[in-house]
């Protein structure tokens, strides 16, 4: 049995995004045309996208998650979310990779999908 090691005290559970890169609003906008088709809020504003990552040969990389293991689009979902990222000028190649940690909680959505779903 391996033991699976706990990160560093004050190290993220979040790998932080490349905000820096000119490619990564346009990426952001991107996410938001995918949503979720049980909840009628966009990926990125249901706190789905956890992390973007762009290179500087403009290959992304996005780590994301779902509201459920058990989501029914969770094989679709990342299809989605790089169908809609692939397309944008000066994107080289996109991977996105689907992870349950931290697992997601309501806590992650943004003021606007608060808002939108009527929790505020």
């Amino acid at each position: 049995m391996t033991d699976v090691q706990a990160p560093m005290e004050g190290t993220p559970l979040i790998k932080p995004s490349t905000t820096d890169h000119p490619l990564h609003e346009d990426i952001v906008q991107a996410c938001r045309s995918v949503y979720d088709p049980e909840i009628p809020v966009n990926i990125f504003d249901l706190g789905l996208i956890y992390t973007i990552e762009i290179d500087d040969e403009n290959a992304v990389r996005v780590i994301m998650t779902l509201t459920a293991p058990g989501c029914p689009v969770a094989g679709e979902m990342p299809g989605w979310v790089a169908d809609a990222i692939e397309p944008l000028p000066g994107v080289k190649h996109v991977d996105v990779e689907m992870t349950f940690e931290p697992q997601w909680g309501m806590d992650m959505m943004s003021d606007e999908a608060r808002l939108e779903l009527g929790f505020m």
